[in-house]
This record gives structure tokens, C-alpha cells and sequence, in this order.
């Protein structure tokens, strides 16, 4: 959308409708969304889905919140595009999402928290600021043998935790879920666990998107949730960009991964050329197609539930 500068703060766009920055902008730099002119609440939408951002008066957390931030909205484009239901738990508070980004001893020596684990629980995705912080993050994917660790990829894996609890009450979803995933009532906290304490199986690229996609079904749904956005995304983009020949909107899922893949080599090559690492260090084997469709079955399904704009 063009917009146009008017007087105090006002910028005019379309149909002369009239918008001013997000006050996470305007005071600290950290957001680029706009807000109708006659809203009264000062954030953005997307900044109406903060709990706890970081404290903007201990060095370096301006820059880490700003790319908090960028993940984040990232995000909630996406979800929007897909028309999924979706509301901040302020407004919603029995179904709806909320974002704490928090910190521990590592980055503020008085905190009283010695480790604060990225996560989701009951409504509240939890991102540790040092995620946001390139030094931190690039030293915890080495000591966990990830070959893929970002903001935007964790906030994308978390979502995938928030929506299971809005399909899993579907009793035929939930059969079919576990046809291809597993249990999901087998012991969460000891598969970790088992995880955590010895390798994966040496198969696991043979049935998963990732090593971590083994250690319990739920994981392994939130990691092909986050992999569904990340291409949704991607060729989203390269479609804005002139690079397919579709729109992947009115792709089918196959056809959807079948561009993916043709894709995703291209990027992985053209990273290669330029002395970098692979953009997408994965595989989509015949397992993992099946449950990126089965996830693109229940994002119609809770497109269904969700049939009037979705808001903040």
C-alpha cells in the first residue's frame, strides 16, 4: 500500500483512509506496522500480541527486541494469509495467543532465572531474547547439532503447538493425526528425555523433517507446522518476485511440494555459489509429504471455523 506523509504524524493511503505509526515505532524503533487513525489502543495489531517484551534499559536489547519483532510479524502475516483463526489473548483470552520474550542469567546476570527455555504453554509462546542475538543463537545450534536455528523458525515451530489445541478436540483429526504422527499421549517429558540423552535413530531421516520431529509426535507435528509456513512463505515470496509460473495459493499440496522442492535446490545452490551454507538443509521425503498435506487438511478445516477476517 502507498501511502502518502500528511500533517501530525498522519499518513494517508488508499481510499484516503488515514493511519499513524505503531507507538513500538514511534518510542523505541521496533515496528513498522501502522494503526488506523481513529484506533484508539496506541499498538499495532501485531504488537497487541506481546505479554512481556525486554527491558529496553539494559544494553543491546533494543536491536534484540526489533528482530524479535521482525520474526514475529513475519509470522502473523502468515497466518493471515492463511486465514486461520487467530486473536491476541488480551481479546480472547480463552483461546487466544500471547508472546513473552524473556531473559535469564545469561544475558542480565540479576535475573533470577538461570535458564529460560524457548517453548509453549497454555496460550503463551516463550522466546528467549538471546535467541535473538546472532553470537548466542549460532553457539546453541552448534551444541545441539541443529543445521537450522532462527527467530522466525522458532516462533513458526511454537505456532504449531498453539494450533494443535485447535484442532486436537476433533476426534476423526485426531485419528487420522495419529495414523501419521503417533500417540500424542505417550510420556512427553520422558521422550525429551530419551531425546536429549543419546542420538536419534539412525533412520529418522527416512520418517521426519528433522532429528527433533522424532523425540515425540507432538514435536514432530510442530516441526512439519513450521516447515508448512516456511514454504507457504518462501513461495509466497518468490511468487511476488515473478520466479513461478502459479501462484502457490491455488497450488494443491502436491503440487505445492512439488515446487518446493525444485525451489528449495535452486536456493541451495545459489547459497553454495556464494560460499554459503544450504537455505534449506532438508528433505521432504514421501513420509514427511504426507504430513505436510495432512497439515494443509487442517488448516482448511480451521479456515472453516474462521470464516470472517481475522483480527488482532
Amino acid at each position: 500500500m502507498a501511502l502518502t506523509e500528511g500533517a501530525d504524524g498522519i499518513w494517508i493511503g488508499a481510499q484516503n483512509k488515514s493511519y499513524r505509526l505503531c507507538e513500538n515505532g514511534v518510542n523505541y524503533g521496533v515496528c513498522n506496522w501502522l494503526v488506523p487513525a481513529n484506533q484508539a489502543h496506541p499498538l499495532c495489531s501485531g504488537c497487541q500480541f506481546n505479554r512481556t517484551v525486554p527491558n529496553q534499559s539494559l544494553p543491546a536489547n533494543r536491536q534484540r527486541w526489533q528482530r524479535l519483532e521482525e520474526g514475529k510479524k513475519r509470522l502473523l502475516y502468515t497466518l493471515r494469509q492463511l486465514r486461520v483463526p487467530l486473536r491476541n489473548g488480551w481479546s480472547a483470552p480463552r483461546n487466544g495467543l500471547l508472546f513473552d520474550f524473556i531473559e535469564d542469567t545469561r544475558s542480565q546476570l540479576h535475573y533470577g532465572e538461570a535458564m529460560v527455555h524457548t517453548g509453549y504453554l497454555d496460550g503463551v509462546i516463550t522466546i528467549n531474547v538471546l535467541e535473538a542475538d546472532d553470537l548466542a543463537r549460532e553457539t546453541q545450534r552448534l551444541q545441539m547439532n541443529e543445521p537450522y536455528r532462527t527467530v522466525l523458525g522458532h516462533m513458526r515451530h511454537e505456532s504449531g503447538h498453539y494450533f494443535w489445541q485447535r484442532f486436537a478436540s476433533n476426534a476423526t483429526q485426531l485419528e487420522a493425526f495419529r495414523a501419521l504422527f503417533g500417540d500424542e499421549r505417550s510420556d512427553y517429558a520422558a521422550a525429551l528425555d530419551a531425546y536429549y540423552a543419546s542420538d536419534p535413530s539412525p533412520d529418522w531421516r527416512e520418517h521426519f523433517i528433522s532429528a527433533y520431529a522424532s523425540a515425540h509426535p507432538l514435536e514432530d507435528w510442530a516441526e512439519t507446522w513450521g516447515h508448512y509456513l516456511h514454504i507457504h512463505d518462501a513461495l509466497d515470496t518468490a511468487a511476488a518476485h515473478g520466479l513461478l509460473g502459479t501462484d502457490p495459493s491455488i497450488m494443491g499440496s502436491a503440487k505445492r511440494i512439488a515446487t518446493w522442492r525444485r525451489l528449495s535446490v535452486t536456493l541451495n545452490e545459489l547459497n553454495r555459489s556464494v560460499g554459503r551454507g544450504d537455505a534449506y538443509p532438508f528433505v521432504l521425503n514421501s513420509a514427511v509429504e504426507k504430513k505436510l498435506s495432512f497439515v494443509n487438511r487442517v488448516i482448511g478445516q480451521l479456515q472453516i471455523q474462521n470464516p470472517v477476517k481475522v483480527t488482532g
